[in-house]
């Protein structure tokens, strides 16, 4: 499934960054090398990172 359509981010991508940047989903677009655009996917984003950073044990960052 596509997260972000601006940027063709998909949530596989999304989830394997959340592993390994900490941050927002706008920090983890940058490691992707693409910046947010219109922004209408930045809530589901950052949900989508908060859960995978629960559920894998990742901590957010401060």
């Amino acid at each position: 499934m596509y997260v972000c359509i601006c940027n063709a981010i998909r949530e596989s991508e999304l989830r394997h960054a959340a592993r390994h940047v900490s941050g927002d989903a706008e920090a983890c677009y940058a490691a992707l090398g693409k910046p947010a655009c219109c922004g209408t996917c930045l809530d589901e984003a950052d949900a989508i990172l908060q859960e995978e950073r629960e559920f894998g044990m990742v901590p957010a960052a401060a």
